[in-house]
This record gives C-alpha cells, sequence and structure tokens, in this order.
C-alpha cells in the first residue's frame, strides 16, 4: 500500500539511464536557476522603502532609483564573475568548490555553510513573501500567514520529489506568466502617468535629524535592497543539472537572469517611484502599485498577485534545485551525512530536499510567516558566499595563469572587492537586526561539518586494512565464537533461533533463562534438555522483574571471560508484527536489547526474525 501510494505521489522509479533526460535546457533552465533573482523584484524595492520613508520622508524618493541602479549594477559584476566560474568549475559546487580548492578547507566550509543558510532561508522568505501577497489581496487570510507559507513550501517539496524534470514543467510556465505580466505592469503603468491619470499622494517630509544621518540611512536601504541579488550564485551551483553542452546552456541562463532582473526591477521601482508607493502592513508595495495601476479588485490585479504569489513560491524552487546537488558534493567529501550522496528513485537528491523542507518549515512557524523578520538574516550570508567565491577565483587564475588569465583576474579581482565593501555594509547595518544570528550560524554549521569529517575518518581508519597478508592473518587469529541464546520458553520462535545457531555450526551454546521462580526455570530445562541437542542450559533467578539488566550484565561478565581473539554472540528471536496496529501490542524487548548491546565492542548481535 506504502508503495502504491509512494508511486501516486511521486512517480515510478526512473532508471539511471534516464539521468540525461532529467537535466535541464534553457527554456526551463530559467524559470529553475533564475527565479529566485527574478522574484525579487516584488519584495527588494519595498526593503529599501522601510527604511527610507520612515526616515526621510518624500525625499526617499530621490534616493530609491540611484539604490536601484547600484543595486542593478552590482548584480551585473556578479554575473560576469560567475560566468568565469561556470567556465573553470563546470562540475558545480560555486563558492563551496571555488573556496576549498583555491583558499583551504576552512573558508571553504564557511562558503559551504554560508549557502546552505542562504538557501534555507531562501525557502522561508519567498514562501512567507508568497503567503504576504495572498493576505493582501485577501486580508481575512492574516492570521493564517505562517500556514499559507507552510502549504507553499509543501507544495514545492511535493514537486521537487517528483524529479528535475516534471518540477521544471510544473513550475517554469508561471516564470514566463510573471514576466509577461510584471512587463505588462511597467508598460501601462508608465502610460497612465504620463497621460496624467493619477496622482500620487503626498508623503511626510524629512526632518533636518534624518539629512544629517543621510549617508547611514541610504547605506542601510542598500543593505536591505540586496535581497534581490540572491540567488545570483544557483547558476553556478546547479552547472551539472543542464544538458550537453551544460556550460553554455548554464551561461546562457545567466545572462537571461540578469536581463530579466534589471528590465523588471529597475521597471517596477521607476513605478514605485512614479507612484509614491510607500510600504504597508496590510498590502504589498506590488499589489499597492497593482491597484493603482488596474485598479483595486479588477481582474489584471488579481492576476498580479496571483503570478506574484506563483514566483515567489518558484523562487524557492531554486533552492531546491541548488541545494541538494551542493549537499550531495560536500557529503562526498565527508563533510556532511553520506545519506544526502544518495539519488532517489525519481533520480533527485530526496535526502537533501526532506532536509531543506523541514528546516524552512521551522523558520516559517518560528517567525510566525513574517518575511520582514527574516530578511535580515538573509543577504549577510549569501555576501560571505559571494566574497569567498571571487577572492577563490582571483587566486585560481593567479595561480594557472592559462591564456586570458590577467583579464579574468581583473574581473573576479573587481568582483572580490565590490563584495568585500557590500559585505561589510550589509553586516555592520543588519548586524543588530539579526545578521549576527547567520554569522553564529555559519561558525556552528562549520564546527559541525568538521566534527563529521573527523568522524568518518576516525571509521575509515579504524576500518582500513593496509593489504590482503594482514587480512588473512585478522582471519587466522580468529577463535571460535561463544554463542548466548536467551530463552524464556519452549516456543516456535526459540526453535528456530536455535535452529539457525546449530546450523551455524557453533560448537559453544549457552541457552540462558532469567526467572523469578525455581520450579519454573527446573522445568524449562527438563523440557528442552529432551531436546538432545548439544548446548549447555542455565538459569539465574532474580525477584526484581529486571530481566533486561541481569541479561547485559551477564553478557558483560562473558565477555570479560573471552580469550584473545574470540567472539560472542548473543542470538536473540524477534517476532515480525506486520499489521501496524498490532505491533503496538507487543513490548518490542528485542529491539530495546539490540540498541544496549549494539554498543559493546566484542559482542556480536544476531536476531532471527518469526513472522505471526
Amino acid at each position: 500500500m506504502n508503495k502504491k501510494l509512494k508511486q501516486i505521489l511521486i512517480g515510478n522509479p526512473l532508471a539511471d539511464s534516464e539521468l540525461g533526460n532529467e537535466k535541464f535546457n534553457v527554456l526551463w533552465g530559467i524559470p529553475v536557476f533564475a527565479s529566485d533573482a527574478i522574484s525579487s523584484v516584488s519584495y527588494a524595492g519595498e526593503e529599501i522603502l522601510l527604511v527610507l520613508i520612515p526616515v526621510l520622508g518624500m525625499l526617499s524618493y530621490r534616493y530609491f532609483l540611484p539604490i536601484v541602479a547600484a543595486i542593478i549594477g552590482l548584480l551585473l559584476i556578479l554575473v560576469f564573475c560567475y560566468r568565469q566560474t561556470i567556465d573553470a568549475y563546470p562540475q558545480g559546487g560555486g563558492a563551496y568548490i571555488v573556496a576549498h580548492e583555491n583558499l583551504g578547507l576552512v573558508p571553504g566550509l564557511v562558503a559551504g555553510g554560508a549557502l546552505i543558510i542562504g538557501y534555507i532561508l531562501t525557502v522561508a522568505v519567498s514562501a512567507c513573501a508568497g503567503a504576504a501577497a495572498v493576505t493582501s489581496a485577501f486580508p481575512v487570510l492574516l492570521r493564517y500567514k505562517a500556514l499559507i507559507a507552510f502549504a507553499i513550501i509543501c507544495l514545492l517539496t511535493w514537486g521537487n520529489l517528483r524529479g528535475l524534470r516534471e518540477s521544471a514543467v510544473m513550475f517554469g510556465v508561471p516564470t514566463y506568466i510573471f514576466i509577461l505580466t510584471m512587463l505588462s505592469l511597467i508598460i501601462t503603468g508608465l502610460i497612465k502617468h504620463s497621460l496624467g491619470l493619477y496622482t500620487p499622494e503626498e508623503q511626510v517630509v524629512a526632518t533636518q535629524q534624518a539629512t544629517d544621518a543621510l549617508l547611514f540611512v541610504l547605506l542601510r536601504a542598500f543593505a536591505s535592497g540586496c535581497t534581490a541579488l540572491t540567488g545570483v550564485e544557483a547558476v553556478s551551483n546547479g552547472v551539472p543539472n543542464f544538458k550537453d553542452p551544460a556550460q553554455k546552456h548554464a551561461k546562457i541562463v545567466l545572462y537571461a537572469m540578469a536581463g530579466f532582473v534589471a528590465l523588471v526591477f529597475f521597471g517596477v521601482s521607476a513605478l514605485i517611484n512614479l507612484y509614491r508607493i510607500a510600504p504597508n502592513e496590510e498590502a504589498t508595495a506590488v499589489s499597492q502599485l497593482a491597484g493603482a495601476v488596474f485598479g483595486h479588485g479588477s481582474i489584471m490585479y488579481f492576476v498580479v498577485q496571483i503570478m506574484t504569489v506563483i514566483i515567489l513560491a518558484l523562487a524557492a524552487n531554486t533552492a531546491y534545485a541548488g541545494m541538494p546537488l551542493l549537499m550531495a558534493l560536500m557529503a562526498s567529501d565527508g563533510f556532511l551525512p553520506r545519506q544526502l550522496v544518495a539519488r532517489g528513485t525519481r533520480l533527485n537528491y530526496s535526502n537533501g530536499i526532506l532536509f531543506l523542507f523541514g528546516s524552512a518549515s521551522l523558520l516559517v512557524f518560528a517567525f510566525n510567516g513574517d518575511q520582514h523578520l527574516l530578511l535580515p538574516l538573509y543577504a549577510s550570508g549569501v555576501f560571505i558566499s559571494f566574497l569567498l567565491s571571487q577572492y577563490g577565483m582571483l587566486v585560481h587564475w593567479t595561480k594557472k595563469k592559462s591564456p586570458g588569465w590577467q583579464l579574468k583576474a581583473i574581473v573576479n579581482g573587481l568582483g572580490t572587492i565590490v563584495t568585500g565593501i557590500t559585505l561589510i555594509v550589509i553586516v555592520s547595518m543588519k548586524f543588530l537586526s539579526g545578521a549576527w544570528v547567520t554569522l553564529l550560524c555559519i561558525i556552528g554549521l562549520v564546527f559541525l561539518m568538521r566534527s563529521i569529517k573527523r568522524h568518518y575518518d576516525t571509521v575509515a581508519a579504524d576500518l582500513h586494512i593496509a593489504s590482503t597478508d594482514t587480512a588473512k592473518d585478522i582471519i587466522r587469529s580468529v577463535n571460535a565464537s561463544k554463542v548466548i541464546l536467551p530463552v524464556q520458553s519452549l516456543n516456535r520462535s526459540f526453535l528456530k533461533t536455535l535452529d539457525s545457531a546449530l546450523s551455524c555450526g557453533f560448537t559453544e551454546i549457552e541457552l540462558y533463562h532469567i526467572s523469578d521462580d525455581v520450579a519454573k526455570a527446573e522445568a524449562l530445562k527438563k523440557s528442552i534438555g529432551e531436546l538432545g541437542i548439544r548446548a549447555k542450559f542455565i538459569y539465574e533467578i532474580t525477584p526484581y522483574r529486571n530481566m533486561n539488566e541481569v541479561l547485559l550484565r551477564h553478557v558483560e561478565d562473558e565477555a570479560d571471560k573471552l580469550e584473545p581473539h574470540q567472539g560472542l554472540i548473543v542470538m536473540m528471536g524477534m517476532l515480525v508484527v506486520t499489521n501496524p496496529l498490532k505491533k503496538t501490542l507487543h513490548n518490542q524487548t528485542t529491539q530495546r536489547l539490540m540498541r544496549k548491546l549494539e554498543t559493546y565492542r566484542n559482542v556480536s548481535v544476531f536476531t532471527v526474525p518469526y513472522l505471526i
């Protein structure tokens, strides 16, 4: 039943040979990898005004578009830089691979940790922003904002678990519809304004104190608006997900993303400036703009709101495309659990997808679905990865000295300077608002990843055999094992376990019984003696009903008596109940004993299932 349900929800399993069919071309790569950056037009401008208007009032609109232009300029610089990363590192991994290879272990882990946290925040912020678009159109749903955001995350997780190709088709078309919708909003808004059909409301005038603090306010607004640049690195992280020639397709998607973001972000920002849109707790800036241009309650107003919700959900889809691949790369290097390397039945990294789902959902409920509270945590981690990636590429070109390396080094050197300055601005402006939380999480994640690596290295060293001669010596030195077979009564499960022990050829078998009554123990001893088997029966009496404790103590005592290279085996029968309701009627004693005995280094545990 579970298998059939999984096939209905997720789809039929795909063979390894079908992996090539699951990769993206340019048409579907744009919505998957560029939707995060494209979606930022729905909230990045509003984040700038949230800083400017409470302090500068009407003066805000004088500085609004220059700040937007500066952010777009930074976007173009990053695009040229990541174009070179795609050429140099077609295996994907982005900042993690670049920093790890060129700057060392710790910078690589910092970059990887920053990307992981950035991806989780991408999903949480995008889902919350999508929920905000819903509640802007339907204010009665405001109290359910966190649940709406969670529903968006669930939908995205389901789509991505179905596989790369299906998620691209499922979520791809709405991205293009959103772009067309925003272009129609921009064109209609510009025409309406030029014809004098809309008169913006007057805003609050700035105070002299605000003017004196102008530089600080502008830098803080710039730091808030840099959320528009999140997702730029996703293309370089996911190059292996493109069809061949993967590098060419990835670069085309990168250029298309930059073009769409520059056009739509500046166009929407220009309209916000012309229509004097101000932040509002009950409605997003895009919602107010659509109402001013098309009229509240009009069909086009609801189209803009619906498409905004969808594109914000698709922004989270960018993280679903990039983060599982990144975590798989880091897991293959031993810095994350090995389970993240395995592909699921639909050839995707399903464990990474589920981890992203769980982490983002926790953030949504922890911050009650408010994207404004999450955004200060956002950009600092992203720009840490930007900086390490650009500096790593600069070191790469100066080391390799391949043809044309000087120009490439200049490009990445410029990227290093610009992203470094931007990171300083963001951290200094947003530190107390939440950037410190992101930095602390990155540090904690780096320590965690290093401890995981140490664990894997310790296990590998413990399991390592230098040569086949060493293996032969180990085999020759192993003495016959002693077997303890716990027995409570003469039943079919016990007989199956005993038969397994005898068929394995063990010569020293101990049947161990624990009871609170001597007469019952002697009766069992007599019954087993009549079987005529080569096994020693011993029993122990305890009046305290601590059967498990007595058995574990006996195993420890016997383990201490072992000769060098001799092993101790504990064989237990285990009832297997297939009905989940009836399973709760059994006390699972064998499973609890197994968990305890597994911690004994010189003791092996065998279970013999008996199906009922």
